[in-house]
Formats: structure tokens, sequence, C-alpha cells
């Protein structure tokens, strides 16, 4: 993980203040900027989102979908907590804590697109830094690879569906027109562009082509993210100084859902007998978010206004250091992992 990455979290609190002081300076711009706008799809952000999105799919190899028999039972833990747990254990954390017990210190107004924030923040797989949490827990490279490749190829297909459905179940109006085209521009497009990228350098340059690609890229899709954020909190920011809680607030499900699905994944593998190279990026992908869809759908569905979109950006602001302690949490109980490696060792020796 680079200086820059590793410090994510510091970058996302200044752009907050710097959103919220630029929002309040010039009103105007913003207001221009939130206007330019085609089928409800704010062309800026768009740009932006591309700007995120398109290098970090540079690094997925659909070939290696062909590897997912090789690890086939973390594969199917991290597809179940993805796309069985995940959505539908944040849509209850949300009806329960903000529908719920945080309901009276939050404005009325964005209770039901604070929730539509979580769920959408929870239906997309992350894609990008799990190959960092991977290496730091020394995952096996081949798993994490064909998993990611697996999400992404399912997100194409999956996220409208779920994201529509648990919404519809909030009794929040799904704007369907405007969900698919965002899968459309921020998933389908995306991967089509990079797919056809990569396989052009891979096949004049190399692997090597290939890399100083991504290191040139990789800068441009963290200020990317960056830039978007200033956005979305020049637009929230009178909302914000009224509520200071609100992010507060809004963290908490996350942090459970988080810890929950990342245990979950955890223990499910070592029941299941995986290796703990495959059980560690098992439980991260399994409890990490693809932040940078889920502002993209949450801005494209409810604007730069809603409470949805900052809902993800609380996603966003603690990323980094949520998953880090997820990493040391793995990296610390590999001992105790693996005894349970040893002691189904030892009874199937003695059947």
């Amino acid at each position: 993980m680079s200086t820059f990455e590793r410090y994510l979290t510091l970058w996302v609190a200044l752009c907050i203040v710097a959103g919220i002081a630029l929002g309040h300076i010039m009103p105007g711009a913003f207001q221009m900027i939130g206007a330019a706008e085609i089928a409800k799809v704010n062309l800026p952000v768009a740009v932006l989102i591309w700007l995120m999105v398109i290098p970090m799919l540079l690094k997925i190899d659909f070939a290696a979908l062909g590897e997912v028999g090789r690890h086939w039972r973390g594969i199917g833990v991290t597809v179940f907590i993805n796309w069985a747990i995940k959505p539908f254990s944040m849509a209850l954390l949300g009806w329960l804590f903000i529908g719920y017990l945080f309901r009276p210190y939050l404005p009325a107004g964005q209770i039901d697109s604070y929730i539509a924030g979580l769920i959408i923040l929870a239906a997309a797989p992350c894609t990008a830094m799990v190959f960092v949490w991977s290496n730091l827990t020394k995952g096996e490279p081949h798993f994490t690879l064909s998993q990611v490749a697996l999400n992404d190829a399912i997100m194409v297909v999956a996220f409208a569906p779920i994201v529509g459905l648990l919404l519809g179940l909030s009794a929040i109006t799904v704007p369907w027109g405007t969900l698919v085209l965002s899968v459309v521009l921020y998933i389908v497009i995306p991967v089509i562009i990079a797919q056809l990228l990569r396989r052009r350098l891979l096949a004049t340059g190399g692997q090597a082509a290939l890399d100083r690609l991504l290191a040139r890229l990789g800068p441009v899709s963290l200020v990317a993210l960056l830039a978007t954020l200033v956005l979305l909190f020049g637009f929230q920011g009178e909302q914000i100084i009224a509520q200071p809680l609100v992010i507060a607030l809004l963290a908490v499900p996350i942090l459970i859902q988080v810890y929950f699905n990342a245990g979950l994944a955890y223990i499910l593998n070592r029941i299941a007998g995986e290796q703990h190279c495959v059980a560690g990026p098992s439980a991260l992908i399994g409890a990490s978010n693809f932040f940078e869809l889920a502002v993209a759908a949450a801005i494209s569905l409810f604007g730069f206004h809603s409470g949805a979109a900052l809902a993800t950006v609380v996603g966003v602001l603690i990323e980094v250091p949520v998953m880090l302690t997820v990493v040391w949490i793995v990296n610390r109980s590999k001992g105790w992992y693996e005894r349970g490696d040893k002691v189904v060792a030892i009874a199937e020796a003695h059947r």
C-alpha cells in the first residue's frame, strides 16, 4: 500500500472540510456543476467515476475465472457472503439503527435515503483495494484474482436486481431506468474499456507495459475519488453542519456489517477446511465494498443532496482504518485458525 493509500482516511477528512468550505464560498459554482446532467446522470461526476473505476478494473484478468475450481470452498464462501448475506444484513442493520434506534437524531426527510445509501454500499463487493488487503495477509494471489473477477462478472447482472429488491422492501421508489443506466455506465462500459485496453497493452508491451500504466493511473484514480468527495460535500455541507452526528451514526451499521461479514466468512472457511491463505482474503473480500461504484450509483439515483450519497461516502471515510483492523485480526489469529486444520487432520488419520 502506498503512503497516499495508507492515509486515505486523512485525505477524505480533508476533502470533507474543503468541500464544506468551498460550498459556502462558491455556492453558484456547485449549483452549476450539479445542473450539468443528462438523464439524471451528472456529467462531471461520471467523468470522475470513470477515472476512478477504469484503472482498478485494469487489474482484473477475467481469464482467472478458470482458476475458480482450485479453491472452490473459499470461492463458495465468499460468493455466499457477498451476494446472499451482505446486502441483506446491511438492509437489516439500516432498518434497525437508522430507521429505528437513531431516527430521533437524524433529519426526518432523509431517513429512507440514508438506508438506501447503506444498501447500495453493501451491494457492491470491493474490486481494487482487495489486492492490497490480500497482500497484507499473505493471501493466495490466484484465489484473490479469480474471486474478484467472478465478483465483477456477477455484479454486471446482480447489482441492479438486488438493489432494486431491497429498496423496494424499504418502501423506497426505485427509479429503474436510472438504476440500469448506472450499471451500464459504471460497470458494463468501464469493464469493456478496461479489458480491451488491458489486452492491447499485454499484446504490445507485455506485463511490464501494463504495470507501468497502472503505476501512472493509480494516483489519478484516488485524486478523482477525492475530487468527487469535494463536490459531494460542497452540496452536503449545510446538512452536515446542522447535524454533526450524522456521519458518526451512519458509521455504526457499516462497522457492524464489516466485522460481522468478515468474521462469518473467516469462520465458514475454517469449518470448510480451507487454507488460511485463502480464508484471509475471503474474509476481506466478504467485508469490503466497491465504494466508488456505490458513490456513483447513489448520486445518479438520488442526487448530490441526498442522504444516500452521504451514506456511501461514510463508507469511504472508514474503509482503510477498519479494513486494516480486519487484516490485523486475520494475521494475529493465524495460529488459532491453523489449529483447526490440525484437529481435522488428526481426526481423519484416526478413521
